[in-house]
């Protein structure tokens, strides 16, 4: 970081809130969009009520325990916290060959390309909705020497779309990208067309925007969004979970999630049967 740049950082998240982190300290925090996820309450610091303090609690657990945004930020870990979390998903997808390259938002980073699976788990097990970084030099080394790519070292801005054209340029075929914007993943799907697309951080999605976002992913995370599952929920090919369940929209995204099954031991049940499927624990309200 240069002397004339910032060391600030906003991330969305638990809820939807607006969180800025600068110099190592929350600075705002803002109004969540919803008061209860069942995700949240299952953190490892728990959140059984989204208020501004229990945000603010849980933020500062994360700085504390791994460094989110900051320098001491922990970009290795092996550990599941979801199942079918999109760096659980594609982690296990590049453990098994079935990806190459992952393209992913890390703070600190920005946008960055991944081929170990410990290191998409590390990256992005704990963090939630990126919405802008500052480049932080000993994240970026801890990536550097892990084998991962940033693609903009010097201003660690986000753009996936950037992020899946290194990934081609540097000789990745099998590619895989979370995006959080329609736009984008729509840009991605039409120049890059066997790119395995997560759509992630959908909370807040219009219809018009979750069926744009529906027609061009493999896999999407529904949030806390009531669109996502009206209309990704419907076209679904696989679902997995309940309360925040991720919908496979394609025989690509369909076949990771079977093929993570397969090599699990968990018991599962399979049912053949009309998406989606919810059950009474949702996050609230939906939006």
């Amino acid at each position: 970081m240069t002397a004339s740049q910032k060391d600030e950082h906003v991330i969305e998240a638990i809820g939807r809130s607006r969180i800025v982190i600068r110099n190592g300290t929350i600075v705002e925090i803002g109004e969540a969009k919803i008061t209860s996820c069942p995700l949240a309450k299952r953190f490892a610091s728990p959140v059984p009520e989204i208020t501004k303090d229990a945000v603010r609690a849980n933020i500062e657990h994360r700085m504390k325990a791994f460094g989110m945004c900051t320098a001491r930020r922990d970009v290795i870990d092996t550990r599941e916290f979801v199942g079918f979390g999109a760096s659980e998903l594609l982690g296990f997808a590049s453990h098994a060959g079935l990806i190459d390259a992952a393209v992913l938002a890390c703070d600190g980073a920005g946008t960055v390309i991944v081929k170990k699976p410990a290191l998409i788990q590390g990256i992005g097990g704990r963090m939630s909705g990126l919405v802008s970084t500052s480049p932080i030099q000993e994240v970026i080394a801890r990536i550097e020497e892990n084998g991962g790519i940033v693609v903009d070292p010097a201003h660690a801005a986000l753009d996936q779309y950037a992020g899946v054209k290194r990934a081609h340029e540097r000789g990745f075929r099998k590619v895989a990208v979370t995006v959080a914007r329609p736009e984008v993943a729509s840009r991605i799907r039409k120049d890059f067309p066997t790119t395995l697309i997560f759509g992630v951080h959908v909370t807040g999605l219009t219809p018009e925007e979750a069926a744009s976002m529906a027609a061009v992913t493999d896999l999407m995370t529904s949030c806390a969004s009531k669109t996502v599952r009206e209309t990704a929920g419907v076209k679904a090919l696989v679902q997995a979970g309940i309360s925040v369940p991720i919908f496979a929209l394609t025989r690509a995204g369909k076949e990771l999630i079977l093929e993570k099954i397969r090599q699990s031991d968990e018991p599962v049940l399979l049912k053949p049967t009309r998406l989606p499927v919810l059950d009474a624990v949702q996050p609230d309200p939906l939006v």
